[in-house]
């Protein structure tokens, strides 16, 4: 069977290219830091920002990081065979080219574009960002695009397509660095994508790994408390979300791509607070916008939206006209998603009958509301939930089945270590006003003492009213969190596993521990005789 990584390797360039068009293209940037600067006859075979994979002949890019500078390790790509190196400052005592630039992060987004030749130049790109939902939306566009007649790829937390070959993503990113990103689009046109849909995390904006492609729609989920560790304040985290807005900045016509006109297009949550940002940065690039929600003013306004249990009906209006598009998603949260991805149907000109198609053909997103059945008398629902927003979000939808079936709701969560730590205390309240039973355990605890960050959440619990040892347990071992939380749920509850979802480890300080929500769940669920 293909593989991704064979897709991605069949596409990479197999010839030598002079480094003429790179120079020139961050000349034209502003990118160059100094005049002159290697032949622009050198010719490089392959491209890289990570020394242990450079080999002969390789362009090394010099990235300054937060645990290692690039710059240290020219004389070392130098021995390896590289052929030359971006730098932002010259490394005096290596004779390897240098060419000297102001950023490399944004030059490596440059040199990646022109080393796979511009792939989004023939694809039809789709951003979607936000603090939740994307992924999720990412899934239902490209249902819809494919329901449509255009075949198209993804890039997702939960999973990489590029033709028919979709693979679950490994990795705790979403948005790869560059020369990753532009491969897997080089891939999808070889394969006969006519479009994608990229998933771009702030994270992935503020490093520019975005930074060489030409999109085309900016999709905005909702924007709420997350990575302020790394962004540091609210403002510098949605800018850094109006960024991908601000790409639509280009030609004002249509840009023709795999035979289709693709509009720009800024799709912005209405009911969102940081909706007029978005909207003016929209505007700002020249793009078209189209808003959706339940305010009266969205273009696709939601209507109506019934949760029937396992199914979500939602009724709305758009230009096209009335329609309703049943989901085969739980969670009201998810009627916004679909309205997201109605709006696209809608500024691309589809089939809204085809659109609602392929929205309905999804019946589950890996680690998303996934509803695991043993013949329990009681529900376990294994979701990526991982904010405060999220959480709420996901127990705000399941407090109705609990409610209907006489339970309460349990919930079992963390929060990741060496990352946003105002957000841990904000969960803990969140939970603990809405669940009978809160169990804090491990989500990727990385560097920090474990306990510390549970004892975190936990002081947010207490704040709700929840007492150690009676109503909130904090069991650092996930296993044993999942397997107590299952051992104290009664008929009719409702238990939520919150925060890892499709992820198959747990990031600790020295090591990766695999892990598998959905086996450890069912696996507790066989400890009380359920299943197996």
């Amino acid at each position: 069977m293909t593989t991704i990584a064979e897709l991605v390797a069949a596409a990479e360039p197999s010839r030598p290219r002079p480094i003429a068009g790179l120079l020139g293209r961050l000349r034209a940037q502003g990118r160059l830091a100094t005049a002159g600067g290697p032949d622009p006859a050198l010719a490089v075979s392959a491209l890289t920002s990570d020394s242990r994979t450079v080999r002969p002949g390789a362009l090394f890019v010099a990235l300054r990081g937060a645990h290692a500078d690039g710059h240290r390790f020219l004389a070392e790509v130098e021995a390896t065979g590289a052929a030359a190196a971006l730098v932002e400052r010259r490394v005096d005592g290596v004779a390897l080219p240098q060419i000297v630039v102001d950023d490399t992060r944004r030059a490596l987004g440059a040199a990646a574009a022109w080393w796979y030749e511009d792939p989004s130049a023939s694809l039809g790109i789709v951003g979607v960002t936000g603090t939740d939902g994307k992924t999720t939306t990412a899934f239902l566009a490209l249902a819809a695009l494919e329901a449509a007649g255009i075949p198209g790829g993804l890039v997702s937390t939960a999973a990489t397509e590029i033709g028919s070959v979709r693979e679950a993503n490994l990795v705790h990113a979403t948005t790869p660095e560059a020369p990753r990103l532009q491969a897997l689009l080089r891939a999808m046109v070889a394969a006969g994508d006519r479009a994608a849909v990229v998933e771009a995390t702030s994270h992935g904006l503020a490093l520019e790994r975005l930074s060489g492609i030409r999109f085309d729609v900016a999709l905005l989920t909702n924007l709420s408390h997350e990575h302020l560790d790394f962004h540091r304040t609210i403002e510098a985290y949605r800018d850094a979300k109006l960024s991908l807005f601000e790409r639509l900045a280009g030609d004002a016509a249509d840009r023709p791509k795999s035979g289709l006109a693709w509009p720009r297009l800024g799709i912005v949550n209405a009911d969102d607070p940081a909706a007029p940002s978005f909207e003016a940065a929209t505007r700002t690039a020249g793009a078209r916008l189209i808003a959706y929600g339940r305010y009266e003013r969205a273009d696709v306004r939601l209507l109506e939206a019934t949760d029937e249990g396992r199914r979500l009906r939602v009724r709305y209006r758009a230009p096209s006209g009335e329609g309703t598009v049943v989901l085969r998603l739980s969670g009201r949260f998810n009627a916004h998603n679909a309205l997201a991805v109605i709006a696209l149907g809608e500024g691309l000109g589809l089939d809204p009958a085809a659109v609602r198609d392929g929205i309905e053909s999804v019946d589950s997103v890996p680690g998303r509301m996934d509803w695991l059945d043993a013949g329990q008398p009681f529900s376990v629902v294994v979701d990526f939930a991982h904010t405060p927003a999220a959480l709420a979000a996901a127990l705000d939808a399941l407090r109705p089945v609990a409610q209907v079936s006489g339970g309460g709701l349990i919930a079992v969560f963390g929060s990741a270590g060496e990352r946003d730590v105002e957000k841990r205390a904000l969960m803990g309240r969140v939970a603990g006003e809405r669940c009978r039973l809160v169990v804090v355990t491990d989500e990727d605890p990385r560097g920090e003492d474990p306990e510390s960050i549970l004892d975190a959440i936990a002081r947010g619990a207490e704040a709700a009213g929840k007492r150690r040892g009676t109503d909130l347990l904090l069991i650092a071992d996930r296993a044993s969190a999942i397997r107590a939380a299952v051992a104290g749920a009664r008929p009719g509850d409702v238990v939520l596993l919150a925060g890892k979802g499709h992820e198959t480890s747990i990031a600790y300080a020295d090591h990766d521990l695999p892990w598998d929500e959905r086996a450890q769940a069912l696996a507790a669920l066989a400890d009380r005789g359920f299943g197996g």
